[in-house]
């Protein structure tokens, strides 16, 4: 479990992150989006101990991180923005050292490196200097050491940074299986890498959490467009729900509300329109997308 409690990080009057709360459960995957300079990177950084709050709480499996950040850290996979590695060093000697230091026990290094380098597709690039490697290759290796301790929690910014579009379809496959068992947070400006694997979007905008919402809410649709030659008052008489004109002529939009589901209620419309001998030229859900999220939260415009 990740858990953010009013955190805030202030330098002087800018404040990079500001009373940011937010709880991720294990086997989540959360995506954190926001323009740059919206804090993401800040958050991560409050929340593995890299740097103080000004104020508020993080916590990590039920400790808390500024009481004892050397046990929450232990618990943590971490890939920062800048990769974490020796470019002098081989791929080998580097998760070596890596190991070592997460106290991996000497008789279970070997076999820990074997997996994540197997998991991480390194195999062919085990004995390479790190400084000879590919953008791609390297991001792969700075994901190895994260996961080289099987973390509980799993905190990563920006993962597919640099990978071509094979290497972006595997590291999507092996984080969805590193959340069977652990909780993921990660941070990305690529909204299509939301969309693919992750279960929840927090948005960041000027340091505040503006956002927070599940996606398949956020897919579910709002509102339904109904074509057809009848008025918006004869619309909500029929259907029950609130009606708005549509941007196109004899366009309507019905709102499904709260707890409604728009398939269901074109079942449930259509033949209240026939009955009534309204004429219909086309009737569909109206889906949220998180694209147009992002530009409404980006905008200052109300989201919800």
């Amino acid at each position: 479990m990740l858990k953010s409690v009013e955190l805030s990080r202030h330098y002087g009057t800018v404040r990079a992150a500001d009373n940011v709360s937010f709880e991720i459960e294990p086997g989540e995957i959360v995506g954190l989006l926001g323009h740059n300079g919206a804090g993401k990177t800040t958050v991560m950084k409050l929340l593995t101990g890299f740097i103080e709050p000004s104020s508020g709480e993080a916590w990590v499996n039920g400790v808390r991180v500024q009481d004892d950040p050397v046990a929450a850290q232990a618990q943590i996979g971490y890939l920062p923005e800048s990769q974490p590695f020796y470019g002098e060093m081989s791929v080998a000697d580097y998760l070596m050292f890596a190991a070592t230091m997460r106290g991996i026990p000497y008789e279970e290094r070997a076999s820990s490196i074997k997996k994540v380098v197997v998991d991480t597709d390194l195999s062919e690039r085990f004995l390479d200097t790190i400084g000879t490697l590919s953008r791609g290759f390297q991001q792969r290796v700075s994901v190895a050491q994260a996961i080289l301790h099987q973390p509980p929690v799993l905190i990563l910014d920006e993962p597919t940074n640099g990978l071509d579009p094979t290497q972006t379809i595997q590291m999507r496959e092996l984080i969805q299986r590193l959340a069977e068992t652990s909780t993921v947070i990660l941070s990305t400006h690529i909204m299509q890498e939301v969309d693919a694997i992750c279960d929840r979007v927090l948005i960041m905008r000027d340091g505040e959490l503006v956002v927070d919402e599940r996606l398949d809410e956020l897919h579910r649709a709002a509102r339904i467009s109904v074509r057809s030659n009848s008025s918006r008052e004869q619309l909500s008489n029929l259907t029950g729900m609130r009606v708005d004109k549509g941007s196109q002529a004899g366009e309507f939009l019905v709102h499904v509300g709260d707890s409604g589901n728009a398939d269901t209620l074109i079942n449930e419309i259509v033949p209240k329109l026939v009955a009534a001998n309204v004429a219909v030229y086309g009737i569909s859900p109206e889906r949220h997308d998180l694209e147009s999220l992002f530009a409404q939260v980006n905008e200052g415009t109300n989201a919800a």
